[in-house]
């Protein structure tokens, strides 16, 4: 026993030394001393009874370095002769006689190493990062696959072959090798995509790999790895339809449990491919039935996903908001309003106000849900939002600012309280109470959001310029009505209310903010072509304005996301940053302008 721990201490204490002379000789060899170099490495490959390949090709290369050829050469056929299994060194050879400028000598060495290769894999794999080091591409092409052959195993270097074709940039062949090494091998498909990710740049390449692939799932029907490989590469080109069926198409194969088509689903809804995800939640729904275990999740985001559809477009029909209220009705006939639930119903809640037009019944789901026990603070803190802004709607403002109280005590220092405190602010405006208004609106230009500081900061400047301006406050009350107005979608009223000012207040300095409320009323209505003749009144005839910022960004969301009039859009988006540079909408139109121009952000 005590032999063996001495034996143990003993070979540590050398393996210790071994490191130290290592880092010597390196140290040696970098700093241009390549004789000493050679003593410390060939005094180390040695002690290694002559086995160790890298101390040897370390000491070859110092004695290469220092001009020793002739006695390099010697060495090297010394080693062969000893031990002629080692083909390596006919590289080490080869790499020699380049270096003495003598290249056709120096590929005969190389065809003897490839030629004299034993079938014995390590060997082949050293052989071929020997050639790899010398950045000798062809030759360990040859080496693998050369030593495939002898192996009697195709897929056996496969991967190599691969990342040797990659270097050289030969991408059908680097495809082909990377598709043979995943040959139903499921564990190299992360590894497979982050490599197709970096080297497939261009439209044609991926044409390439989805050729390749689409071959291979036609013969080999049942590898799922290339039809996953398949799907992505759909993703990839955006065509989410194509991946989807693929993701049906393994998942019936496998008897799956919908997981598969659930994350497809959601990867075409967070591309907005809102119909193709509509699409995968109806599959685990209808053919998986109530007791999978992705059935709830399905129904909740098939709704989520059949809302956007609808919304999105700007011109949505009556029939479709009530069939899927009837749709969203019998989730929660089936589920409850409960923890579940929640976040789907606050979502519903939202869409009988401001799609459907129904206060009564969104303010009713609503207050269902701020009573039910057991939902999240945050879901139940933002439904008191939206409810308290629909009973204001609804002409109810001591229950709203009552309801936006509750949320800043609850929340003080989060950015649901500021959003409560900014709610509670506008009340305050609304009611006329401008002073006090103000002094919340100062408090919250230093909000942790920038959209509420910047809110915040547009309405303290609002109230500043307008306050000083004459002895009464008549326009102005009636101007924060007119919001109010339009706030409570009685578009009719507030236009009268804004046409009331203009009469009795012929050129008061409103003028361009009743025209700004008048755009947002004319957005409401759809009537867009009215909204931007509003907007370009007030950019051309009071850019000195603090509407006139707004505006500009107004109109040129209006231009992207709804007028699909991009180039418009770029246009405005840079005047905006370029010449209202100050403006709190300047960072978001430079972004939204670099997106437009096909930057990559």
């Amino acid at each position: 026993m005590r032999y063996l721990i001495c034996l143990i201490i003993g070979l540590a204490f050398q393996v210790q030394l071994n490191g130290q002379d290592s880092k010597l000789a390196a140290e040696y060899y970098n700093s241009g001393e390549y004789e000493k170099a050679a003593q410390v490495y060939m005094k180390l490959f040695q002690k290694s009874n002559y086995k160790n390949d890298y101390y040897f090709q370390q000491y070859i290369q110092s004695l290469i370095s220092d001009e020793r050829f002739e006695e390099a050469e010697k060495d090297i056929n010394t080693q062969l002769k000893s031990n002629p299994q080692n083909v390596q060194l006919y590289v080490t050879l080869g790499n020699l006689y380049d270096q003495r400028f003598e290249p056709d000598k120096a590929k005969k060495q190389y065809r003897r190493a490839i030629e004299n290769m034993p079938a014995n894999r390590t060997i082949i794999s050293k052989l071929g990062n020997a050639f790899l080091r010398l950045t000798k591409y062809d030759e360990a092409i040859e080496t693998y696959e050369r030593g495939s052959e002898i192996m009697g195993d195709k897929k056996m270097f496969a991967y190599s072959l691969a990342d040797l074709h990659k270097r050289k940039g030969n991408t059908k062949e680097m495809i082909e090798y990377y598709l043979f090494s995943a040959q139903n091998n499921k564990s190299m498909l992360t590894n497979l995509k982050t490599n197709f990710q970096r080297n497939i740049k261009t439209e044609e390449g991926l044409n390439e790999l989805k050729s390749q692939l689409f071959e291979k799932v036609q013969s080999e029907e049942e590898n799922v790895p290339y039809q996953e490989l398949l799907e992505w590469v759909y993703v990839t080109q955006g065509n989410y339809n194509k991946a989807l069926s693929i993701a049906r198409s393994i998942d019936i194969q496998e008897g799956g449990n919908g997981q598969r088509v659930m994350n497809s689903a959601r990867v075409a809804g967070n591309a907005k491919e809102y119909d193709v995800a509509i699409k995968g939640y109806n599959y685990i729904v209808d053919e998986k039935g109530p007791n999978n275990t992705f059935y709830f999740q399905a129904k909740d985001e098939l709704l989520t996903s059949k809302r956007k559809s609808i919304t999105r477009s700007f011109d949505y029909t009556r029939e479709s908001l009530d069939t899927l209220v009837n749709e969203y009705q019998a989730f929660l006939d089936e589920f409850g309003i409960n923890s579940r639930t929640a976040y789907l119903a606050k979502e519903y809640g939202d869409f009988l106000a401001l799609y459907v037009n129904d206060l009564d019944a969104a303010t009713n789901i609503l207050q269902q849900l701020v009573d039910a026990g057991g939902i999240n603070n945050y879901i139940s803190a933002n439904a008191k939002l939206s409810l308290a802004d629909y009973l204001l709607m609804q002409g109810d403002i001591w229950e709203s600012t009552l309801l936006y109280s509750q949320v800043d005590k609850e929340f003080k220092e989060e950015h649901l309280g500021e959003v409560a405190r900014f709610k509670n602010a506008m009340l305050s405006y609304y009611n006329g109470d401008f002073e006090w208004a103000q002094a919340q609106f100062d408090i919250l230009k230093s909000a942790t959001s920038r959209l509420i500081s910047n809110d915040a900061i547009d309405r303290s400047v609002f109230i500043m310029d307008n306050l000083n301006l004459d002895t009464t406050l008549v326009p102005m009350q009636m101007y924060a009505e007119a919001e109010l107005l339009s706030f409570q979608n009685r578009y009719d009223d507030s236009f009268k209310k804004l046409d009331s000012i203009k009469v009795m207040f012929p050129e008061h300095p409103l003028e361009d903010d009743i025209t700004y409320v008048e755009a947002g009323l004319y957005m409401k209505l759809k009537n867009y072509e009215a909204a931007e003749s509003s907007y370009k009144n007030i950019i051309e005839n009071y850019p000195e304005e603090i509407r006139a910022d707004n505006s500009i960004y107004a109109l040129a969301k209006m231009y992207e996301e709804i007028l699909d009039r991009p180039d418009e859009a770029s246009k405005l988006y840079e005047k905006l940053f370029l010449d209202y540079s100050n403006s709190t909408f300047a960072v978001d139109s430079r972004k939204r302008f670099r997106i437009l121009r096909g930057d990559e952000l």
